[in-house]
């Protein structure tokens, strides 16, 4: 079984959380006997091929970009060469440009999308790429959805039940590195024996000033992994507040960041759009065994985070609700701990890699055998 997946970035340009996810993919099913591919643009450079975990990344030149839309000429030729040894074609939805390839490669064999979040911000290119995007939809034999809330919440993936299963995403906590006594002592030291933790890119939908401005008057000790785009304007806003307790310590090694995953006291997730479909880094959390805090916005997130179960779930762009839910944690760690075991306990549950990869590899051979096909 040969499957090749589609998507604009992978390692090692991009470490974002649908990258994360495909690795997953790869790793868990090359274990049950899948060659995987992992076809990718670059704006960096370097080698055109590369072997990471046991699947092998080819690399294209990345041409240009119109509103997040990352193209490359060299990218349709390169899918058509690939996808003539692949029994699947694995697409990773959303992005515009993979629609058009699929189609100006003219791919004829066994296709699945995993439909990983609607567009929600580029409404001018939205109503531009409507027409492309259900012609595609339409055309692959399986779509993805990545939890159920998403599923029922999703207006697109409505016109396509008739050809959509759910599948969540799953982690596998052997293959993140174990940090050392000596970078948890150093994290340790720098952040306190007790902090909230965010995990993630500095974007819009993240929320972030949300939790800022609920930490307004307090000191609870707060520190934020990632960089982004908002990066400055979020330090700005943090100073303006006062909040000398915060600490942006930018993006960070793996072994640093489970470092603090490890460490952390409970994880504060402030998305408050639909953007954000699941929530990598929330799932990490549960799977370190961590209380949550996140946001009611009908998507995956409400599926990792059960409120009053793994953590608690506010509404969306509500700062005096996140507040009051960090409050209710930092006073009550008896709670805390509960809530936390919970999460660990329904990551084993629901959200291994290893129960992911065997439902792919299921619908791998469905699509191989053609039984999907044929039933559309």
């Amino acid at each position: 079984m040969r499957v090749l997946h589609f998507y604009k970035t992978y390692y090692p340009d991009s470490w974002g959380g649908i990258e994360q996810v495909i690795r997953q993919m790869c790793v868990g099913t090359s274990r049950l006997g899948v060659k995987n591919d992992v076809l990718t643009l670059t704006r960096n450079g370097g080698p055109a091929q590369m072997e990471i975990e046991g699947h092998t990344v080819h690399r294209v030149p990345l041409n240009f970009e119109i509103a997040s839309n990352a193209m490359s000429f060299a990218a349709i030729r390169k899918l058509k060469h690939l996808a003539r040894n692949a029994d699947v074609i694995h697409y990773h939805f959303p992005w515009p440009f993979m629609d058009l390839a699929h189609f100006m490669a003219r791919i004829d064999k066994p296709s699945v999308v995993t439909y990983h979040s609607d567009i929600v911000r580029q409404k001018a290119l939205l109503r531009v790429y409507t027409p492309l995007k259900q012609r595609f939809l339409k055309s692959v034999d399986a779509i993805v959805a990545t939890s159920p809330n998403y599923l029922a919440s999703s207006p697109v993936l409505g016109r396509y039940k008739h050809k959509t299963r759910t599948i969540t995403y799953g982690l596998d906590q052997s293959i993140y590195p174990k940090p050392p006594q000596a970078v948890l002592d150093k994290w340790r030291a720098r952040c306190g024996e007790r902090f909230f933790l965010f995990v993630g890119m500095l974007r819009y939908y993240k929320g972030l000033h949300i939790l800022l401005d609920a930490l307004a008057g307090t000191d609870y000790p707060v520190v934020i992994v990632g960089a982004g785009p908002l990066e400055q304007e979020l330090k700005a806003h943090a100073e303006r507040l006062g909040l000398t307790h915060v600490m942006f310590v930018g993006a960070l090694e793996e072994e640093d960041k489970v470092a603090l995953l490890e460490l952390c006291y409970a994880m504060a997730f402030p998305s408050h759009l639909r953007s954000e479909a699941f929530g990598i880094s929330l799932l990490e959390g549960a799977m370190y065994g961590k209380p949550m805090i996140s946001s009611e916005i009908g998507t995956g997130t409400t599926y990792i985070n059960v409120d009053r179960v793994t953590g608690l779930v506010v509404p969306p762009s509500d700062p005096q609700a996140f507040g009051a839910a960090m409050r209710t944690l930092w006073e009550q760690p008896e709670l805390a701990a509960a809530m936390g075991r919970r999460a660990a306990e329904r990551y084993q549950e629901l959200f291994t890699a290893e129960r992911m990869a065997g439902s792919y590899l299921a619908l791998y051979r469905e699509l191989a055998d053609g039984g999907l096909r044929a039933a559309r």
